[in-house]
């Protein structure tokens, strides 16, 4: 199975692609910095493509090079604190990052998804995306990542026979956008994300996790 997974040059992400090769999946990294994902990508033994989720323009380009993609897992991410009122474009870039670049990059995998009839989408959300949870982001992270939940709740009426789509939450986790208190490390992180990818049962779907467990939205 062939993977890619955004954002894949460092933390979370580099743990993830790090965990699919050790479980034998042919792994493509993207990242916005073409240099940064070459040499992380050198690092891990894997391929990576230049993709910028602030540029679609990258994301056609990117997934014929990737070549057919069986697990893909939207991780990539940024972290706006300014004040939606003061900073606007803060909301706007944070909903193309992570709901609108996602949704594209889906709709680009899903024709060799439906002709295996097989696949699975893994979005990196939050609970600070999670209404249970009070919808706390900061900025426009909270508001964009509860987008992505909805698309990931609301997406497998649309999807084809066999491709399921979930949203996992990582936790706190200790990364340059998490910072140096937080408390797990990125393989804790990655975990669910993995399990979703490989583990999980094929027809699990529509749903949100947390440390493998189903946690509300």
């Amino acid at each position: 199975m062939r993977a890619l997974v955004t954002g894949g040059n460092r933390g979370i992400g580099y743990a993830m692609a790090r965990g699919l090769r050790a479980r034998g999946c042919d792994v493509v990294i993207g990242a916005r910095n073409d240099a940064a994902g070459a040499e992380a990508a050198t690092a891990l033994g894997c391929d990576h493509v230049h993709l910028d989720l602030e540029a679609p323009e990258t994301f056609a380009p990117a997934i014929d090079a990737a070549g057919p993609v069986d697990i893909l897992i939207n991780n990539a991410g940024i972290l706006i604190e300014d004040s939606m009122i003061d900073h606007p474009d803060g909301l706007r870039r944070s909903m193309q990052v992570m709901l609108h670049g996602p949704f594209q990059l889906i709709l680009l995998c899903l024709p060799h998804m439906a002709r295996a009839g097989a696949g699975r989408i893994i979005n990196v959300s939050s609970g600070w995306g999670a209404y249970d949870e009070g919808l706390e982001g900061p900025g426009g992270y909270g508001v964009a990542k509860a987008a992505l939940n909805a698309l990931s709740h609301a997406l497998p009426r649309d999807l084809p026979k066999g491709v399921s789509v979930n949203a996992m939450c990582p936790g706190w986790v200790h990364t340059r956008m998490g910072g140096q208190a937080a408390p797990r490390t990125p393989e804790e992180g990655a975990d669910t994300a993995l399990w979703l990818a490989l583990d999980a049962p094929a027809d699990l779907t529509g749903k949100f996790f947390r440390d493998r467990h189903e946690k509300a939205w």
